[in-house]
């Protein structure tokens, strides 16, 4: 294998997601519970001439379920970070739309950290010259933290330090 062959292979890849705690399975039996519960208190007030409050429930069932299916559609955003001794790329998958895609220089690049002392990490960019990239936006400080001190790592052995 040549050196430029060998400079083109990935030092580094990651695919940062949304974390969700409730997956499908999980939403399915939520979604039940909440249907049957909503039965059972809704004929309980039907039996007793409240009947216009059966609507109402419906209604908290609606916004729960909407809420939820809004909830995964921004799950679907993501964002691939594959970095290399010769190029940084980063393609950002929004939830809806066409994907964007950054080519760095590592060489070139710098990657910012913004700290808070309570939260952790609050915010990730990486730079260059006029272009300015924020990743993993939507991660929790603890995979923010993780993510940062893994591609600062990462960078440095692409730069040769």
């Amino acid at each position: 294998m040549d050196d430029t062959s060998q400079a083109d292979q990935p030092i580094f890849k990651a695919l940062l997601v949304p974390h969700r705690s409730l997956g499908g399975k999980g939403f399915a039996i939520l979604m039940g519970v909440l249907l049957v519960l909503w039965l059972s208190v809704a004929a309980f007030f039907w039996s007793l001439g409240a009947w216009p409050v059966v609507g109402f429930f419906g209604l908290d069932l609606l916004a729960v379920y909407i809420a939820f299916r809004l909830n995964y559609r921004q799950a679907r955003q993501r964002e691939e970070v594959s970095l290399s001794r010769t190029s940084l790329h980063i393609r950002k998958v929004p939830p809806s739309g066409p994907a964007q895609e950054f080519d760095f220089n590592p060489f070139w690049s710098r990657f910012k950290v913004e700290r808070h002392a309570e939260i952790g990490v609050t915010r990730m960019t990486v730079e260059a010259r006029q272009k300015q990239v924020g990743l993993g936006s939507f991660l929790n400080p603890d995979d923010r933290a993780s993510f940062a001190e893994a591609f600062g790592a990462a960078l440095a052995t692409a730069k040769g330090r």
